[in-house]
């Protein structure tokens, strides 16, 4: 197992958010969680990331315990988070927020080559690379906050509600290259609301319910179960 939580409860202050949550993710794949607002799915993302407080369990990432390292330091061992709503830096260009990315990275070329693989991804954002990151639009913010994610080289991406407040055109695009990503060797853990989308390109889900984790399976046999597209797919 590339990421494995195991038993784990955390929140914030003292304040238990998760309740004894267990999972895994196999290197290579696409494991999204779903559950309603409030679930702690973005809380299950930030105690992984290290920026929510650990009350007991475990998070080991490459057979390391990653559960006591500081967030820069988890960054170092392979794993970026995209957070939820963008979190762009507003009065800075395109290229500088890309740049901040890879604050872990001191080659030259390995920073370049993580560039041009983004504009690649992106070409809207090679477009707009000397533009101010507030003037973009909701996708290209979007775009930019996976692409600085991204810049990092990380082994294992994680994506908070990549889809949120876009167009349905922008959300096909985005999963589109999500699955890209993934085809090039980064293992992604993704929340997100459009359970439909994020199954569609997942190998395997689970369900959260009020801090617990109910139900793990594949995810075409989550896309056809009756109580979840009752739930999350609006069937």
């Amino acid at each position: 197992m590339f990421l494995e939580l195991k038993d784990l409860r955390a929140g914030y202050g003292q304040v238990e958010v998760l309740h004894g949550v267990s999972l895994h993710v196999n290197k290579g794949e696409i494991v999204s969680i779903l559950g309603a607002n409030g679930a702690g799915k973005t809380t299950t993302m930030h105690t992984i990331s290290g920026l929510a407080t650990i009350m007991s369990g475990s998070i080991r990432l490459a057979d390391e315990e990653i559960s006591k390292l500081p967030s820069h330091e988890i960054v170092t061992r392979g794993l970026t988070q995209s957070p939820e709503g963008r979190r762009v830096f507003n009065s800075l260009t395109v290229l500088e927020n890309l740049k901040l990315g890879a604050f872990t990275i001191e080659n030259k070329k390995l920073i370049n080559e993580s560039l041009d693989w983004i504009y690649g991804l992106f070409p809207r954002l090679y477009e707009r690379r000397s533009q101010m990151a507030g003037t973009l639009s909701g996708g290209e913010q979007q775009m930019l906050a996976i692409g600085r994610a991204l810049m990092g080289q990380p082994e294992i991406l994680l994506l908070d509600e990549p889809s949120l407040g876009l167009a349905p055109l922008l959300v096909k695009a985005i999963f589109e290259t999500v699955k890209k990503v993934n085809e090039n060797g980064v293992t992604i853990l993704i929340v997100e609301q459009n359970a439909k989308a994020a199954l569609k390109i997942a190998t395997r889900g689970y369900v959260m319910e009020m801090g617990r984790i109910v139900m793990e399976d594949s995810a075409e046999n989550l896309l056809a179960n009756p109580s979840v597209q009752k739930a999350y797919l609006g069937h």
